[in-house]
């Protein structure tokens, strides 16, 4: 098996949306509403898709893509900090973090956490934030795993009509 980290183009943006809607159906199941996670639409998804993939800024914000054995298997978006509380010229933030659920276990996200993380570090950044599910147990073993630390940031969204309770990681780089 072949695996490969690139940044991602505007062609990509459909296989993208694949990924998120599979693994939000998976990672989400029991976090989020199911009528939620049924609706997910693919061809909406990738439209916002292809405005992300025409409005980066490498290496200050982007999008990679994992690659095993030619098809897209997972993805990270990385962008400067958008929380209130932080310096978006030293907080770079990863936005998202995903691999379809049958690579789960198998190294791909950590490799995809490894590139991202370089490439935050590359770009001039200080620290590094995410923010993860209250809920998500999975999510936020592999994120103290790969060395991320809870820092007290909370957040309660509503924007899509439920509440989504979250925690905010942060780690230094360099």
């Amino acid at each position: 098996m072949s695996q490969h980290i690139r940044p991602a183009t505007p062609g990509d943006a459909g296989a993208i949306a694949r990924v998120k809607v599979a693994s939000w159906r998976a990672a989400f199941r029991g976090l989020m509403p199911e009528p939620h996670l049924a609706g997910l639409d693919v061809a909406a998804i990738r439209a916002a898709w292809d405005r992300v993939l025409g409005a980066t800024d490498w290496p200050r914000s982007g999008v990679l893509v994992l690659e095993r054995d030619g098809a897209i298997t997972g993805y990270s978006h990385f962008y400067p900090t958008d929380d209130a509380d932080d310096d978006p010229s030293s907080v770079g933030m990863i936005g998202s973090l995903y691999t379809l659920p049958r690579a789960w276990g198998s190294g791909a996200g950590k490799a995809l956490m490894t590139r991202a993380v370089e490439t935050l570090t590359e770009a001039g950044y200080a620290e590094a934030s995410l923010w993860v599910l209250v809920g998500n147990r999975r999510a936020r073993a592999f994120y103290e795993g790969q060395g991320w630390r809870e820092d007290g940031g909370r957040d309660e969204d509503r924007s899509d009509g439920f509440l989504v309770s979250k925690l905010r990681y942060r780690r230094p780089l360099g």
